[in-house]
């Protein structure tokens, strides 16, 4: 029962890993970490609210769907160790360990998950219809608020929480819902070309 092929080790390196799967996959998290601190830097801030109006959600959800549920939530997890060790990708420009703890914080913890159950739904055929993409994406979001309202309500109280993090947010984010699930279709064809 031997292999009649011999391989060494390079050959099996150099197919395995640079040719094969595991290049295309650290590329295309590396790839989708840019996206969403590209969209972070898209940022409107509010003036009664510690947490300005970014196109991170929408960045994180629909990398988490086209992605699948790994891939994306490594992405997030990636965005994340760059901001936190210093790099600038999160809104405005800002980076380092203060953000740890900033008012923010609990939006940029939710991220990974966030980006796990957008994928997760979209491994199961939620991202089939722009109906299911929109449920999917909207569950995903929910994650997000919860982070979010949840850090916000230690710092402030729930109800502030609810006013500063939450209400400002709805509609906009809604509107970032149906657009990421109109592109979805698009960013998984392009997904599924680069991983064939």
């Amino acid at each position: 029962m031997s292999n009649t092929k011999s391989s060494t080790i390079p050959q099996l390196l150099a197919d395995r890993l640079i040719r094969g799967r595991a290049a295309v996959n650290l590329l295309l998290v590396i790839g989708a970490s840019a996206i969403i601190a590209i969209a972070a830097q898209i940022a409107i801030p509010i003036p009664f609210s510690p947490v300005p109006l970014t196109l991170q959600p929408l960045a994180v959800i629909l990398v988490g769907a086209a992605l699948g549920s790994t891939r994306g939530a490594a992405a997030a997890a990636l965005y994340l160790f760059e901001g936190f060790s210093g790099l600038p990708v999160f809104a405005q420009g800002h980076g380092g360990p203060v953000w740890m703890f900033a008012a923010t914080a609990g939006y940029l913890y939710s991220y990974p998950l966030a980006a796990w159950i957008a994928g997760w739904m979209s491994e199961r055929g939620w991202g089939n219809s722009i109906v299911r993409a929109l449920a999917g994406m909207t569950a995903a979001m929910a994650v997000i608020y919860a982070g979010g309202w949840s850090w916000l309500a230690v710092l402030s109280g729930p109800q502030a929480a609810f006013t500063l993090g939450v209400a400002p947010f709805v509609i906009a984010d809604a509107i970032k819902i149906a657009i990421g699930a109109a592109i979805l279709p698009y960013a998984r064809t392009l997904v599924d070309r680069l991983t064939a």
